[in-house]
Order: C-alpha cells, then structure tokens, then sequence
C-alpha cells in the first residue's frame, strides 16, 4: 500500500509562487506514475499534472501549462509541484494521488483513474 502526504501549502498574494510536495512511503516509489489534482469548493475534483515514474514525462492540464511544473526525486520518493504566476482561480485544496502500479499512465486525467490519496493541502490566492 502506498501511503501519500502533502505539505507546503498556504495563503499567497495572487502573482505569488508555492511550491508543493508529496512524500510516498510503504511501497516502491518507482513503480507508480504521480499526479497532482485539486478541488475547489463546490467543483469537482480536477487533474493539474502527472509524470511519469522515471520523471522523464510530464502531463498538463490548461489551465496551469506555463505556471505549474511537476517533478519527482525518487531517491528521496517525492514529487513536487512548483506554482508560479498564481491566480485567485488555483485557490482550492491540492492532492497528490497515484495510479495503479506499473499499469498506471502519468497522462490519466480522471480521478477514477487514481488509486492512491493524500489528504490533501489547502492552498489560498487572494487577489
């Protein structure tokens, strides 16, 4: 079983960065595609990112290609999420999540898709 945290959340002015990161444990991080969702009150859950076990693929939804950049260190099993050019519109709480091992793809857009949770971080722009 893997087992998710998130960390680094927080409030920042709108223009501002966060960087955000997850740590795996309790299974072998380089087996697992990684991906990054988020969920705004009253929304639904939503992809961000996703990369690939070896890191060497990346994934993006619309909204935050150009500002948000996924990575993973799998020497310390974490994947992190650098937020630049934040707007009131990325205030929402961020997951990070994983796939089924192995079989588990980083382009996967659907929460359905995702396996394994953290319980989330809140992250707040204000404008």
């Amino acid at each position: 079983q893997l087992q998710l945290v998130e960390s680094g959340g927080g409030l920042v002015q709108a223009g501002g960065s966060l960087r955000l990161s997850c740590s795996a444990s309790g299974s072998t991080f380089t087996s697992y595609a990684m991906g990054w969702f988020r969920q705004a009150p009253g929304k639904e859950r939503e992809f961000v990112a996703g990369i690939s076990w070896s890191g060497g693929n990346t994934y993006y939804a619309d909204s935050v290609k150009g500002r948000f950049t996924i990575s993973r260190d799998n020497a310390k099993n974490t994947v992190n999420l650098q937020m630049n050019s934040l707007k009131p519109e990325d205030t929402a709480v961020y997951y990070c999540a994983a796939p089924e091992s192995y079989s588990g793809r980083y382009y996967y857009v659907s929460s359905d898709k995702y396996k394994y949770w953290g319980q989330g971080t809140q992250v707040t722009v204000s404008s």
